[in-house]
């Protein structure tokens, strides 16, 4: 199931974010829903360059939501 996630979220992320459309910005919503279990399969693996790794992924699929979703106008 966490192999499952990774695959389905991480590569829906990666698809959506590369079209040129404007529907792309839902690449940052699947990157964002990839995560936990990215952060749970490195951490249950003790992959701790991964979790490392994966803690910026967080953090910078977070700065697509937010400036992709929250901060639309607000320049």
């Amino acid at each position: 199931m966490i192999q499952t996630g990774i695959l389905v979220f991480s590569a829906l992320a990666i698809w959506f974010v590369s079209r040129p459309e404007k529907w792309s910005r839902w690449g940052y919503i699947f990157g964002m829903l990839s995560q936990p279990f990215w952060l749970f399969e490195t951490f249950h693996q003790q992959q701790w360059g991964m979790f490392a790794l994966s803690i910026f992924y967080t953090y910078s699929w977070a700065m697509g939501v937010y400036y992709k979703w929250i901060k639309i106008n607000g320049d």
